[in-house]
């Protein structure tokens, strides 16, 4: 059973043109690399829309609470404590990706009848437009973006989070909600927005490779938690974090344009990305999409990188610095 709880914030400015589901999102899409009318969707406009209850009488709104932390994995005890109402909590370690051995990375991409059952239990039916956030700045609400729209699900993500939405002055739940079990059926993904080992070595050579994570991690001064640092030979560092204001929403697009140009990314731009275990990227492949950029994400990432006997990384702060064998 879950409780109201009304922030004592000041009310968002009422807009002259009421939104609905018809005005604010766009149709479905099962093309993985599409580029949408706007990937992102704003708390103002995410509270009128629930305060509507009246969407469409095919098409549900449906909120998803990723709440996942490096350090803190599990995030349900922050989902209990409070959580947009009617938002169903997504367990990213156990739902969003499917532990087998180190050689895969941390974080391995679920097979798409694991994600479906996930999905059913969140409540997923055919037609829903879900919409994901969590409390880090849209990282991990960022992957699951990325695994439901690969698979021909309608999802947006909130910008800013938990953090936006609370400074609104818009209301909060309590409490856990288990909706009735879904019958959404996922389409299973081409592959063409994923990058593998070899894939990702030869998209170094070729195109442009983003390794998200951190300096100091690329650079090889710091390691953990994977057992090296340092990187893939030929890849560029793009912090994801280059894409987050001091408020921890996505940078306007004018910026992101700006940051991607810089290290000349531009529309038509063969792009890869990788961070420390596939979630990180997923991230930057969000706001590579908001400008119409198509990417594809080495999912086992770093993570896996740093296991693969045989392969070379890099130190230092250059693409190549560096060379040595795993």
């Amino acid at each position: 059973m879950t409780q109201r709880d009304p922030v004592c914030q000041p009310r968002y400015r009422a807009r002259a043109k009421r939104p609905t589901l018809d005005n604010i999102m766009t149709p479905p899409t099962t093309v993985p690399n599409s580029t949408p009318a706007s990937v992102l969707i704003e708390p103002h406009g995410l509270a009128e829309l629930l305060a509507q209850q009246q969407f469409s009488p095919h098409r549900r709104l449906r909120l998803l609470d990723v709440r996942w932390r490096l350090d803190i994995p599990e995030g349900r005890p922050d989902y209990i404590r409070g959580h947009l109402p009617g938002a169903v909590y997504v367990d990213l370690e156990r739902e969003l990706a499917q532990r087998s051995n180190p050689a895969s990375g941390r974080h391995p991409v679920p097979a798409t009848a694991r994600l479906e059952r996930a999905a059913r239990g969140w409540g997923l039916r055919p037609g829903d437009i879900v919409v994901a956030y969590d409390d880090i700045s849209g990282v991990a609400a960022a992957r699951l973006w990325w695994l439901l729209r690969r698979t021909g699900v309608d999802v947006r993500v909130l910008n800013g989070g938990l953090t936006a939405w609370v400074l609104e002055g818009l209301p909060i739940e309590h409490g856990d909600v288990r909706p009735p079990r879904g019958t959404i059926h996922l389409t299973a993904p081409t592959g063409d927005d994923e990058l593998t080992a070899d894939t990702v070595e030869e998209y170094a050579r070729t195109g442009i490779v983003i390794d998200a994570r951190s300096p100091e991690h690329y650079s090889g001064q710091r390691a953990h938690p994977d057992p090296l640092g340092g990187h893939i030979p030929g890849a560029i560092n793009l912090p994801t974090l280059a894409h987050i204001d001091s408020n921890g929403r996505m940078n306007a697009q004018h910026w992101l344009r700006r940051t991607f140009s810089q290290v000349g990314i531009t529309p038509g731009s063969e792009v890869g990305i990788y961070c420390g275990s596939g979630i990180a990227s997923a991230h930057t492949a969000l706001a590579l999409h908001s400008i119409g950029v198509a990417s594809r994400i080495y999912t086992g990432s770093w993570s896996q990188w740093a296991h693969l006997r045989g392969r070379y990384i890099a130190t230092g702060i250059l693409p190549y610095g560096s060379l040595q064998p795993l």
